[in-house]
């Protein structure tokens, strides 16, 4: 739903000076551009045409109607013509959504024997958009700008990212995000500042105790109990022990009741995200980590030991990445495995780690945890593919919100884990684990990650420019002392 209630206004900006005649061809490539966009099938929200503006009411009233459109999830302006671009101030001062500056032209290339005076007013784009640009720069407001032809792949592709993290922030402007239990044991840096959250990113965090969940547990029935099982019997191999008839087939029981009951309690509540607290259990009978693990793969935001920020952009992440190959999960650093050129850190967690980052069929176990004070819980147990993904967080500075990047490669693992019945990920962070890590540390950086094997650099930049936050990527090029400098930067720009 997140894309098939969501579309992209295209605006043009002209002038009259040129006549009536101008605005015509204009308004006539304009709709064939935006046609073509459409049809590339490259894009993934559609692109409404809303006119050529030509005057500063026209402008207003069109970033007004967009505003107030809640399938506009965000603007695509082009300057055909030269369009002053004191028109655009009124306009720019209202519009509170995202802005995507297309600076092309209808024609590919210039027609060196036909070209004349007529054709260089008509087709100004390298002169107009700039004028535009500037009045941009001058208010101060984020946009993303793509340089390129648009009928180029490599436009739409950039045009089909910003779409993309378009549609996550209207996901997450109504937001509500549930929090079982607080946060756990006085951590620090997966707590923050929850009503600067709301103001800034969108999204509301609500507590509600535990109690809650198991009173809405409550209602489920033996025949809802028997329905799923079957599912999950379909869907996973079963341990022996997990099986019909052997000793750990209530626990898996239990767990099918716990993720009824879960999913149903976020529904009612309108929830696109939630936290669980294994220090905060009561009358659960197992950690939820299945229902968790299943429901992150369905797209609910997840957030360990009371980490609302985790979850919401774990959910942020999930939209952003939605029908691309790869998949999205919430994961914690656990431990390190020094080995050269090739030193990784193995990512897992208690048992929350979404089954959409394996190629594997996930396996189901019952095994005991050790903490939490409550039976052993069913899990499902895998490891991540290879491939190349990345890492991200965001994490309260106290003046601001600072969201890290770690591009990271996933590898196999080199020997078999039989006395670790968790799901997890090995990977190396990039450059190397020795500056990944530090850079990281030195940023802040939670011990939870939203991870995606579908989304790049690009998308977290266009994320941060919409959020108006700070973004620090670590990647290939990443050296300590040129990040160093850039914390330093950003300290004074941020202050």
């Amino acid at each position: 739903m997140e894309y098939k209630n969501s579309e992209i206004w295209f605006i043009t900006g002209a002038q009259l000076l040129y006549g009536g005649d101008a605005v015509v061809a204009v308004d006539a490539h304009s709709t064939e551009m935006v046609n073509g966009l459409n049809a590339s099938g490259q894009l993934p929200l559609n692109v409404v045409y809303k006119g050529t503006v030509n005057s500063s009411a026209e402008i207003e009233a069109a970033f007004k109607a967009a505003n107030n459109d809640k399938r506009c999830v965000g603007v695509i302006t082009w300057m055909h013509t030269f369009s002053p671009a004191k028109m655009w101030i009124k306009g720019l001062q209202s519009y509170n959504k995202p802005l995507l500056h297309l600076h092309t032209q209808f024609n590919r290339q210039i027609p060196w024997g036909e070209i004349d005076m007529d054709f260089m007013n008509l087709n100004q784009s390298a002169h107009g958009d700039r004028e535009f640009g500037h009045i941009v720069s001058r208010m101060r407001r984020n946009r993303k700008v793509v340089v390129g032809h648009w009928d180029d792949a490599k436009t739409r592709q950039r045009i089909a990212v910003w779409m993309r993290v378009c549609a996550a922030w209207a996901d997450a402007q109504d937001m509500v995000l549930v929090r079982f239990g607080d946060n756990m044991n006085h951590v620090a840096v997966t707590d923050g500042d929850r009503l600067e959250a709301e103001m800034r990113l969108g999204y509301h965090v609500d507590y509600y105790g535990v109690g809650d969940l198991a009173e809405v547990q409550k209602s489920v029935t033996e025949a809802e109990v028997d329905a799923l099982v079957t599912e999950y019997e379909r869907c996973y191999t079963f341990a022996d022990s997990c099986k019909k008839g052997a000793k750990d087939h209530a626990q898996v029981r239990h767990a099918a009741r716990e993720e009824i009951a879960l999913r149903r309690f976020l529904k009612e509540k309108g929830a696109k995200a939630f936290t669980t607290n294994f220090n905060a259990l009561h009358d659960l009978n197992q950690l939820p980590g299945l229902a968790c693990q299943r429901l992150m793969a369905e797209g609910y935001g997840f957030g360990a030991e009371g980490d609302w920020k985790t979850a919401a952009l774990m959910r942020t992440m999930w939209v952003m990445a939605k029908g691309l190959p790869g998949g999205t999960s919430f994961l914690e650093d656990y431990t390190y495995h020094f080995n050269g050129e090739k030193s990784a850190i193995l990512q897992a967690h208690m048992l929350e780690v979404s089954p959409e980052i394996t190629v594997q069929q996930p396996r189901l176990e019952v095994h005991p945890l050790g903490i939490g004070g409550k039976a052993d819980p069913a899990r499902l147990v895998f490891m991540a593919h290879a491939g190349a993904g990345i890492a991200a967080t965001i994490v309260d500075m106290g003046n601001r919100f600072r969201m890290i990047a770690n591009n990271v490669d996933v590898i196999e693992p080199e020997a078999a884990l039989p006395k670790l019945p968790v799901a997890g990920a090995l990977w190396i962070p990039q450059p190397n684990l020795e500056v990944g890590a530090a850079a990281w540390i030195l940023a802040g950086g939670t011990h939870h990650t939203a991870f995606s094997y579908a989304l790049t650099n690009e998308y977290l930049e266009d994320y941060a420019d919409i959020a108006g936050i700070e973004l620090v990527t670590i990647d290939q090029n990443t050296t300590i002392n040129d990040f160093k400098f850039q914390l330093k930067v950003n300290e004074i720009f941020y202050k």
